[in-house]
């Protein structure tokens, strides 16, 4: 007999029953046997890597979606963050054309044509190419920083403008008020550099409502136009000894980070008065002060006013 026509012999035991089942298989019937026992683990091997892969690409793309959604919902906070300080800007070049409108009629000039739609027209990145584009948020944030620079320095002039106008011409104080130009916000709060700006963080997750004065521990910081203190002492959301103060039309300040405040809430302060003193209260990294200028309750670069 060959050795392909040998036949083995194999005994299972049943050990409940005690009983013996015999199997009789030649060596191609056990040849065929291992070739499909190691056909079926290359296939559960197979199977199992496909799986590996599958299940590895939609973890992948999952966490790829969830950045996505968290760049857009960046996106959309620093979208709507923009349209605030686009209206808070707009209903500022609003104000003041009505203030310039009220001193031409004193001296009899014609009224000025509104121009806050020209003054976001300067303020606008043009298109580039010849074709229309959206703008990025870094266009946009560069056209408000432009125009706040604008309405600063219209601010300004109208002030110098209702300091003359109060001593020449008659009616002039009873318009403007005699406190008009000193409450505008004006001037360095505190002596110091800058050492972080107005807007986007480097990480573009957060945006920054103000700047922030680095200078030593102790410094005075003063009023930077005279108003009424609506706010002095702790803060629990970040700013810690801090002081809010009220300009009028719209117009507030605030102090944050101080080491002591030396001014009360209702209390009426003058431009150059010792509000506080620089600190690193609350969420600060050292001392130096936190200075945010708004309108109509939206902040705006505070570097315009310095």
């Amino acid at each position: 007999m060959s050795e392909e026509q040998s036949r083995y012999k194999l005994q299972l035991v049943d050990r409940e029953t005690d009983t013996t089942h015999t199997v009789r298989l030649s060596l191609r019937a056990l040849r065929l046997l291992a070739v499909g026992a190691g056909a079926g683990a290359a296939l559960v091997a197979v199977g199992s890597i496909f799986s590996i892969y599958t299940l590895t690409h939609a973890y992948l793309h999952e966490e790829e979606t969830a950045q996505l959604r968290e760049a857009n919902r960046i996106q959309q906070e620093q979208i709507l963050q923009i349209a605030k300080k686009t209206s808070a800007l707009g209903q500022e070049v609003d104000a003041l054309q009505r203030t310039e409108d009220g001193l031409r009629a004193l001296v009899g000039a014609p009224p000025a044509e509104a121009d806050s739609a020209a003054a976001a027209g300067e303020a606008a990145p043009a298109p580039t190419g010849g074709a229309p584009h959206a703008l990025t948020t870094d266009e946009v944030g560069e056209a408000l920083t432009m125009l706040e620079e604008r309405i600063a320095a219209r601010r300004s002039s109208l002030g110098q403008l209702a300091v003359t106008m109060q001593k020449d011409v008659p009616g002039a104080s009873s318009f403007l008020g005699d406190d008009t130009p000193v409450t505008t916000p004006t001037g360095w709060p505190t002596d110091g550099f800058i050492s972080s700006g107005y807007g986007l963080r480097w990480n573009g997750a957060e945006f920054h409502q103000g700047i922030d004065i680095a200078a030593e521990m102790g410094t005075p910081i003063v009023a930077t136009a005279d108003g009424v203190v609506t706010l002095a002492g702790w803060n629990a959301g970040g700013y810690g000894n801090m002081v809010d103060i009220d300009h009028g039309s719209g117009v507030s300040t605030r102090y944050g980070h101080a080491s002591a405040v030396v001014v009360t809430p209702g209390q009426r302060v003058r431009r150059g008065q010792i509000i506080a003193y620089v600190g690193s209260t609350g969420h600060s990294t050292g001392p130096h002060l936190h200075y945010e200028v708004r309108l109509s309750g939206q902040p705006v670069n505070p570097s315009s006013y310095l």
